[in-house]
């Protein structure tokens, strides 16, 4: 046999070859369509980005500056002064000036304070010039174990010496408690004020996510005194089906409205398969009937393009980001940052900036490395970025441009 003949063969077994492990890769990475109960589907492929094998981006367009440090920090606002609210997950929340002097504020309840359990989500009130209300959530301790979400509302005057919340108030709780983690527990103002949106996650109790009668894995709407809006989907039904905005959600700790007035969540994938997701009213996102991720076993979950009933995420991330916090930039120090999200990333230690198209479409444009686990992000009156980060001694960074 000549020399061409040989390579004919070659070339031959390699694309047999090539053609065999894609095969493999498809059966493993999709269970077949007649176990997921569904017939061929004759859409193309998804385009959907996985955003997750970007590298860092360089070098940072920012001065990171070390105002402060707390233990285990998980959640940070900005009041109208720009003094900031910072909480603590084992169970404190401080008043923050700029240069980083700390006041304890009194009055917060007992938390259920283990694995990702605590004190969470701080959100200042819209009418907050007017009424002084703070919102916040926090796992509560249950007298036969475990604990349950709650969302709160208080009043606190920040002027005081010796500030302390007042007139604490429970706006909604989570039944049944849970021992499990994935709380959720992020709180975000509708544009017009009068409602506010909160996301629920599946407390590592992952069928329950599409349960429609249990408070897990969803992302809620109600009045800002947990009453049910009329708009609701399923407002006439009573129960956790009244107040569910959209469900299918795993472990979502983003939430956040666009400048557009467009609601977009975050949330972590099992092993693999972050999501950023475009948030609509009776949406149902999949979880865990489907992901881009895999359990975290190896046993693979089937694709999102398999299930069309299902809405798909816009970008997800495999390897993963853990994303952790996100706000939308509308500041004057970064003019060109203006009408991107910034995500905080547990796993890529730093922060994930993500702009948007007229389509609705998104995309990873730059994911900065800051050295640590970021656990939420901020940005202040002067339109300055704050971070903090996920860690016993978890710094709160303010960065400005170079």
């Amino acid at each position: 046999m000549g020399i061409s003949g040989r390579l004919n063969h070659q070339t031959l077994r390699a694309a047999l070859r090539a053609a065999l492990m894609v095969l493999l890769w498809q059966s493993l990475a999709t269970p077949s369509l007649a176990a997921a109960g569904r017939q061929p589907i004759s859409q193309p492929a998804s385009c959907i980005e996985n955003a997750g094998p970007l590298p860092a981006s360089h070098p940072l367009p920012f001065r990171a500056q070390r105002v402060a440090t707390f233990e285990y920090p998980w959640a940070l606002a900005f009041l109208p002064d720009a003094r900031l609210l910072v909480t603590e997950k084992p169970g404190r929340m401080f008043l923050v000036t700029q240069d980083g002097h700390k006041t304890e504020i009194n009055g917060i309840p007992k938390v259920y304070y283990q694995g990702q359990n605590g004190l969470l989500d701080v959100a200042i009130a819209p009418g907050f010039a007017r009424d002084a209300a703070i919102y916040f959530t926090y796992v509560q301790p249950e007298v036969r174990g475990g604990g349950s979400l709650v969302l709160a509302r208080a009043r606190l005057n920040p002027d005081d010496p010796h500030p302390r919340l007042q007139q604490l108030t429970t706006i909604w709780r989570q039944t049944p408690p849970s021992t499990g983690g994935q709380p959720g527990g992020i709180i975000a103002f509708a544009p017009d004020g009068q409602h506010l949106f909160l996301s629920v996650g599946d407390r590592q109790e992952p069928d329950t996510a599409q349960d429609p009668n249990l408070a897990r894995g969803k992302i809620l709407h109600m009045n800002l005194d947990g009453s049910t809006p009329a708009d609701n989907p399923k407002a006439r039904q009573g129960g956790i089906r009244a107040l569910t905005w959209s469900t299918g959600h795993r472990n979502p700790y983003g939430l956040a409205f666009a400048p557009d007035g467009q609601l977009w969540e975050h949330e972590m994938g099992p092993r693999g398969g972050d999501e950023l997701n475009r948030i609509q009213r009776d949406g149902n996102y999949g979880w865990p009937l489907v992901s881009y991720g895999d359990q975290y076993s190896g046993k693979p979950i089937a694709r999102p393009p398999s299930r069309p009933e299902f809405l798909e995420p816009s970008i997800y991330w495999t390897p993963v980001i853990a994303p952790a916090g996100m706000v939308f930039y509308s500041g004057a120090l970064f003019p060109a940052w203006r009408g991107s999200a910034l995500i905080g990333g547990l796993q890529s230690r730093g922060l994930v900036r993500v702009v948007f198209a007229d389509d609705g479409s998104a995309r990873q444009a730059d994911r900065w490395t800051l050295g640590q686990r970021i656990r939420n992000v901020a940005v202040a009156p002067d339109g300055a970025v704050w971070t903090i980060g996920d860690q016993a001694q978890g710094a709160l960074m303010r960065l400005t441009p170079r």
